[in-house]
């Protein structure tokens, strides 16, 4: 007899997913059953990875482009995955950027932006299907953050507090869902190697030579794993856990330091 797998019946909404993590959590998905909705802006990237997925595990794999910066992103991409008759039983919010340097010699329309796609587009997301969520008891929501979240960020201000509501929205979340058969995690990744690094420029900061990048699998696998078991926050990387909670027992004007020390350029 064939076993079931976990997902089966099931279908994942992926944002950001032309690239990276966002790739390798699609992955993660479809290679356990559940069918899968990728989307992010560019769709002959999104096609690519959505026909590889379907052929390896025999899913649904199915390509959107859509620009969930842009105000209403959220809504468009929602009414089209309806328009298509198909449904959504898990969100995993992973679209979003950074972009390294001070705030006073910085574009107006990235940093905006910035907290358009990394906290507007995951919350009105989230919004549209976490009432049926709820009703169901069942599904769920994986939004990944950063390790970015737990302190403020000078010279890249803006990512680390948009990374800093992901983390409290989820865990707000996960306690709204405790018992309701709803899981919530927030993935929390340090440095990894993707595309993140080449846009954001963090390539070219102190942080980028104070470790070596973790590969984007296992930090998906980390992240899948953790949401599965409904884990509230995960933080990849032994370092990046010791780390992140050493930040609470220090003095708030050294943690700042130290920050804008590891942000200042190369």
């Amino acid at each position: 007899m064939t076993e079931t797998r976990r997902g089966h019946g099931q279908t994942a909404l992926i944002t950001g997913a032309s690239a990276g993590i966002g790739v390798d959590l699609a992955e993660c998905f479809a290679s356990d059953g559940y069918d899968v909705i990728l989307a992010a802006r560019t769709e002959s990237a999104l096609r690519q990875v959505a026909d590889r997925l379907a052929k390896a595990y025999n899913v649904t794999a199915t390509p959107i482009a859509a620009d969930l910066q842009s105000i209403g992103g959220g809504a468009r991409l929602a009414d089209e995955i309806a328009r298509r008759g198909l449904s959504v039983d898990v969100v995993v919010n992973n679209a979003g950027y950074g972009a390294a340097g001070a705030f006073d010699r910085s574009d107006a329309a990235t940093q905006l932006g910035m907290i358009d796609l990394n906290d507007r587009a995951l919350v009105e997301l989230t919004h549209i299907y976490w009432p049926r969520m709820i009703a169901n008891r069942s599904g769920g929501v994986l939004n990944v953050a950063s390790t970015a979240a737990f302190q403020p960020g000078p010279l890249m201000a803006i990512y680390y507090a948009s990374k800093a509501f992901v983390l409290w929205f989820s865990e707000a979340l996960w306690e709204e869902a405790r018992g309701n058969g709803v899981k919530v995690s927030c993935l929390c990744p340090g440095p990894t190697v993707s595309k993140f690094r080449e846009r954001a420029g963090t390539g070219k900061v102190r942080l980028s030579k104070a470790s070596t990048p973790m590969e984007s699998m296992p930090v998906a696998r980390m992240g899948y794993d953790a949401w599965q078991a409904n884990r509230r926050v995960m933080v990849t990387g032994t370092r990046n856990r010791v780390m992140a909670s050493l930040v609470s027992f220090l003095p708030r004007t050294a943690v700042l330091r130290l920050v804008r020390n590891l942000q200042s350029p190369l």
